[in-house]
């Protein structure tokens, strides 16, 4: 994964500068709807009051955009695939297909569900965008769906793991945000993606002070 991680940031107009604190600056709108496309996000856990209050964007990765696409090409290629076992069930039934040319298409029709599944549950984790309340007591995680659609995750502050406290280092490739009832982990990219309020973002992972 850290191998299609580097090969996605390649695309032209998706690389940014190694420093994790590259770009610290705040940016508009519009820059982050690019990646959400005309669909409203859905929202999980959507607390009580979130709805009428302001959350400020503290981190964002630009890459997310590609990997919204893969995600979605995936698994438009995958029922594809799978749309074809039928077919080939009917055609080896009527002797217009051999066996090895069924098992074949079997075959790639179980790898593409496999990798389907494997890509999702990395994609579903991976951080967009990353927001916090004025308050400082909710954190609000942009990510993907299974389908490649955004969706909203909402997190208590009180609930995340400071990075002080994980084994995670901010040089690594991807970070954890955990959880200490150990709900569903996410993974943000220090490396490539931008934090963009240091303040906010060491009031909840507590570790800014590290990252050179």
């Amino acid at each position: 994964m850290a191998t299609l991680l580097r090969a996605v940031l390649r695309l032209p107009g998706l690389a940014v500068p190694g420093s994790p604190l590259h770009g610290l600056r705040c940016c508009n709108g519009q820059e982050f709807r690019r990646w959400v496309g005309s669909r409203s996000p859905t929202s999980k856990e959507k607390p009580p009051g979130a709805e009428t209050e302001k959350f400020q964007m503290i981190y964002r990765f630009d890459g997310i955009r590609a990997f919204r696409y893969l995600s979605q090409l995936k698994v438009a290629q995958t029922a594809l695939t799978v749309l074809a076992l039928p077919p080939g069930f009917y055609w080896y039934s009527q002797g217009l297909m051999t066996l090895n040319s069924l098992c074949l298409v079997g075959g790639v029709a179980g790898f593409a569900l496999a990798m389907l599944c494997w890509m999702s549950y990395f994609f579903r984790r991976l951080v967009g965008i990353l927001y916090v309340n004025e308050s400082g007591t909710m954190l609000r995680v942009a990510h993907l769906t299974f389908w490649g659609w955004r969706q909203d995750t909402y997190c208590p502050v009180a609930n995340v793991i400071p990075m002080t406290e994980s084994q995670d280092r901010p040089q690594e490739l991807f970070v954890r945000i955990q959880q200490y009832s150990r709900e569903q982990t996410f993974y943000l990219t220090l490396r490539y993606g931008r934090v963009l309020d240091r303040e906010r973002f060491r009031q909840v992972f507590g570790m800014l002070e590290t990252l050179k």
